[in-house]
């Protein structure tokens, strides 16, 4: 419960646009160098990558509605003429001995 109320905090804090603040990071010099480089062949600057980045992973995440899980579930694969309601009552019949 604590880091989902430090991580609205944060994301609002980010998304408000109003305050920046400075961070220090110590990180590989040689990723260091591949990040600058990276910035620079896409115009942003690695400030601007790293606030991306939080900003990125501190994003409440969207929940899926029940039907969109059950869209997303793989799809049963039975020939064109199957007949749900024969196989109903085969399984009624298996079950209860009718």
């Amino acid at each position: 419960m604590r880091i989902n109320l430090i991580n609205t905090y944060l994301y609002k804090a980010l998304n408000a646009g109003t305050m920046k603040a400075r961070l220090n990071l110590t990180i590989d010099e040689s990723i260091l160098k591949n990040v600058k480089y990276f910035a620079e062949e896409h115009n942003t600057s690695v400030s601007e990558l790293v606030e991306n980045y939080f900003k990125l992973i501190i994003k409440p995440k969207k929940k899926k509605s029940l039907s969109e899980i059950i869209a997303e579930l793989p799809k049963p694969k039975l020939a064109e003429n199957f007949n749900w309601k024969e196989e109903y009552y085969k399984g009624k019949k298996k079950k209860y001995g009718l």
